[in-house]
């Protein structure tokens, strides 16, 4: 089992915490990961996209001249999919793009993905943020301090878990634009993590977090 320090968002190192071999040690199983990633941005899809054929475009009833005389190709409706107005051909149907993932790959996946990261030595651990009151100021400093964030470099993608009950911290870091994604424990998911260089926890999501993810053996994540 690997240790990580832990520490307040000062920077300063306050303790360590442990990160469990089966949830953070594990080798990434690649493929399961691209099979998951894949599932939930399908999942993510609508699937209302609709174009109308010939049956169904209205009018185009009446033959648009007669068969033979005319020197013109023969026609036997202004619908057909030829035709300015007329219905398509192969076009898109309303569809379900969900796709299976059972439990135990899902879970794979994330272990994979908290595994590849922790290897990289990009999961940081703070034991409270305490942002009260809301301060985007005081979050960015938080996140100098820890040296995830510099000045005049492109920022780094951060996942940052925050419980629901930390309502401040949520609206501290929110301001922080698009590279910045808040997650709640019960929701992180592989393609959060893997979207995302670092991912942060405080020492009360990685509990949760923990204790969701490792409810299985070691055998099982192989």
């Amino acid at each position: 089992m690997s240790t990580v320090d832990v520490r307040n968002p000062e920077g300063k190192v306050v303790g360590t915490a442990e990160l469990p071999e089966e949830i953070f040690g594990i080798e990434p199983n690649v493929p399961v990961m691209h099979q998951v990633v894949t599932a939930q941005l399908a999942h993510a899809r609508s699937g209302t996209h609709k174009a109308k054929t010939r049956a169904e475009v209205a009018g185009g009833g009446a033959k648009p001249w007669r068969q033979k005389g005319t020197g013109r190709a023969r026609q036997g409706s202004t619908r057909a999919p030829h035709w300015r107005g007329g219905g398509v051909a192969h076009g898109p149907k309303p569809r379900d793009y969900t796709q299976r993932t059972p439990k135990k790959m899902v879970r794979l996946a994330i272990r994979s993905a908290l595994s590849d990261r922790a290897s990289e030595s990009r999961v940081h651990v703070i034991d409270e943020w305490g942002f009260a009151p809301p301060s985007t100021k005081r979050a960015i400093a938080s996140l100098e301090a820890l040296g995830l964030r510099e000045r005049g470099q492109r920022q780094a993608r951060l996942a940052i878990v925050l419980d629901r009950a930390e309502r401040e911290t949520w609206l501290s870091f929110r301001n922080l634009g698009e590279r910045v994604r808040i997650v709640l424990p019960e929701e992180i998911n592989t393609y959060d993590v893997l979207l995302s260089d670092t991912v942060v926890f405080s020492t009360a999501t990685l509990a949760t977090t923990i204790a969701r993810l490792g409810d299985g053996s070691t055998e099982e994540a192989r």
